[in-house]
């Protein structure tokens, strides 16, 4: 500050910065973080309770039902041990059911013969069955013979019923041709399977009525197939049967028209009388052969050789020729 004294000016550097004196006020700590510090205090059982208190505080929630519904729906152990677990004599215990196994997809149905001869073989008392979904796939040979020929409809796979335990196991596994059964592991990292898991009778049924439904539709296409070539062969037999009336109408006229020769006896007939007729320097007509409809001169006439010389007139210039007289007929003039 600045203070004029005696005609000097004073200063003094305090007094430019004044001195402030606000009381600090202290902050307090919100309530969020006041409750995370209580919580670090807290032991687990204290912090537990508070979770519960604030579940129950809520309107229309009940934790302990939440609970409950979790452990009803929560599926007990079937099995008391894991090596429980892997023993296949427990699948005994649900009785006969059907079992998926594992095939060749080319010799399924040779498969299935071995199989069932297999099991009858080796347990004579035990009632099973095996199937093996195809569908009779017919063709007409071109001998006329109709072939039969399996097509299946799951290729791999053929179906078994049968009370199963391990020894009807590890037979049906040692058949030829089958590759093991279709099921789940089953374990833990010491040893694991795979056990087999058997087939509802809903999805069964549902396979055989695929099957049965495939069946019919094959079934009625190889119908439509014979009625097409039952129609064809109708058709070809129709127009054989009028192909071969055209070619007895046609047999008929030509019966009906002379042959060559005999059209030829009867012009030699006709012109026997006319040979005293033809007489060199008269107009001839030739009625057959190369010339035939020719008019021309007739310049010769040798009845030994039974020939005559004709002249033509061809491009302007006279040409003889030598003709049969048989052939030749005078020229009419009107």
């Amino acid at each position: 500050m600045m203070k004029l004294q005696g005609g000097l000016l004073q200063w003094s550097r305090s007094s430019l910065i004044p001195s402030i004196y606000t009381p600090i006020k202290t902050s307090q700590f919100s309530i969020s973080a006041c409750v995370i510090e209580r919580n670090h205090q807290l032991t687990a059982k204290e912090r537990r309770q508070l979770r519960n208190e604030r579940r129950e505080s809520k309107s229309g929630y009940s934790w302990r039902e939440e609970v409950e519904e979790r452990l009803i729906k929560k599926p007990k152990k079937r099995y008391a041990s894991w090596t429980e677990e892997l023993n296949l004599d427990t699948l005994a215990e649900s009785g006969p059911q059907w079992w998926v196994v594992r095939v060749s997809r080319l010799r399924g149905q040779e498969t299935a013969q071995i199989l069932a001869r297999a099991l009858a073989r080796q347990f004579p008392e035990m009632e099973f069955s095996v199937y093996a979904p195809a569908v009779q796939v017919k063709r007409k040979l071109k001998n006329g013979s109709i072939s039969v020929k399996p097509k299946p409809v799951f290729p791999g796979c053929i179906f078994i019923r049968c009370i199963l335990n391990k020894e009807i196991h590890d037979s049906i596994r040692e058949v030829e041709g089958v590759g093991g059964f279709i099921g789940s592991k089953v374990g833990n990292t010491k040893r694991q399977i795979n056990k087999p898991r058997p087939v509802d009778d809903s999805d069964l049924e549902a396979i055989f009525k695929q099957a049965k439904e495939e069946q019919e539709k094959a079934d009625s296409e190889f119908e439509e197939l014979q009625r097409a070539e039952e129609e064809e062969a109708a058709i070809l037999v129709a127009s054989q049967k009028l192909l071969e009336s055209n070619s007895d109408v046609i047999e008929t006229v030509k019966e009906s028209k002379p042959k060559r020769a005999l059209r030829k006896a009867t012009l030699a007939t006709e012109t026997k009388g006319r040979k005293k007729k033809l007489a060199a320097g008269s107009t001839v007509r030739v009625l057959s052969g190369t010339f035939a409809e020719f008019v021309g001169n007739l310049r010769k006439v040798n009845r030994k050789t039974a020939k005559a010389t004709v002249g033509f007139t061809l491009f302007g210039k006279e040409t003889l020729v030598e003709i049969d007289i048989n052939e030749l007929v005078p020229e009419i003039q009107s």
